[in-house]
């Protein structure tokens, strides 16, 4: 049987601290900011604290459990990847049944921990989001087909949903036009990263759009949904979810990122970084001002 010395070694106050950085937290973060967004807009302003609390631990409770087990099914692309290489399933430093067995106690504690204390509906969106990402996503279709990240990014696009639900318990208009901006995004967004790491999938055997389409088809898609993301980011204000200062914001920051987004398509790079972290800046920006006009 194998010997994982850093299981073993570890007193538990360490290896607590190990299994932290196995639920990839900066995802975390980023999906807690997600899900407060929708939180904010739900309540239109400030969320009442005692759901906020709620709903931010069972949602990153079930991001970090999802986050391991992604960890898990992908240690063996992570060992040929450079970037993913030091990862702590990819040096084999846990044992795979334990991190098996901690990720999916964390997903299906966060789903019954929101079912009773939030509402059913909070719950089947974050047990969807969990399932989409770590099934459809991680096991079944990243390996296979280049449409895996339409897939993720529905996962993805799902904690702005979680949080609107929590407070409003209920499916609606703004909800969906919540939903629609944030997988639209994560499309460039994530087009962006496979094209700086084409290199790496392709000899890892991932077939992401940049090495199943070429790195040109890429650029054009990236292009293609940034001008549909600003389109469907005016919706909120003609549909009166949001008001002038965020319509002005969204054509602004949406012209922009499209103008970049067509001058590095127009251009002979393989990558640009700057656009990848422009994404992020834009959905930080139109989310705000969303939250702003309801404050």
């Amino acid at each position: 049987m194998k010997d994982y010395a850093i299981e073993s070694a570890l007193p538990s106050r360490h290896l607590i601290g190990d299994y932290l950085v196995l639920a990839k937290p900066g995802i975390v973060s980023l999906v807690l900011m997600s899900t407060l967004t929708g939180l904010c807009i739900g309540s239109r302003g400030l969320p009442d604290l005692w759901i906020t609390l709620l709903v931010m631990t069972g949602v990153g409770l079930a991001t970090a459990g999802s986050a391991i087990l992604n960890n898990y099914v992908d240690r063996d692309i992570d060992r040929i990847m450079e970037r993913t290489r030091s990862r702590a399933m990819a040096v084999e430093a846990f044992s795979p049944r334990n991190t098996v067995i901690t990720g999916s106690l964390l997903v299906i504690f966060s789903v019954l921990f929101l079912l009773t204390s939030v509402n059913s509906l909070t719950a089947i969106l974050t047990g969807s989001a969990a399932f989409g990402y770590i099934v459809l996503y991680t096991i079944i279709l990243k390996r296979r087909s280049s449409f895996a990240n339409q897939v993720g990014g529905i996962a993805g696009a799902l904690p702005p949903l979680i949080g609107y639900v929590a407070v409003t318990q209920r499916i609606d208009l703004t909800a969906v036009l919540l939903f629609a901006i944030a997988a639209i995004w994560q499309q460039p967004h994530a087009l962006s990263i496979a094209l700086k790491y084409r290199d790496q999938y392709e000899a890892a055997g991932i077939p992401v759009v940049p090495v199943a389409k070429g790195v040109s088809s890429t650029k054009k898609r990236i292009s293609v949904y940034t001008a549909l993301l600003l389109v469907v980011s005016i919706t909120p204000f003609i549909s009166g979810t949001a008001g002038l200062i965020y319509l002005i914001v969204a054509i602004t920051a949406g012209i922009y990122y499209l103008g970049l987004a067509v001058k590095f398509m127009r251009s002979k790079r393989d990558c640009d970084m700057f656009l990848f972290f422009y994404s992020i800046l834009y959905i930080v920006m139109i989310f705000s001002a969303m939250i702003l006009d309801m404050v």
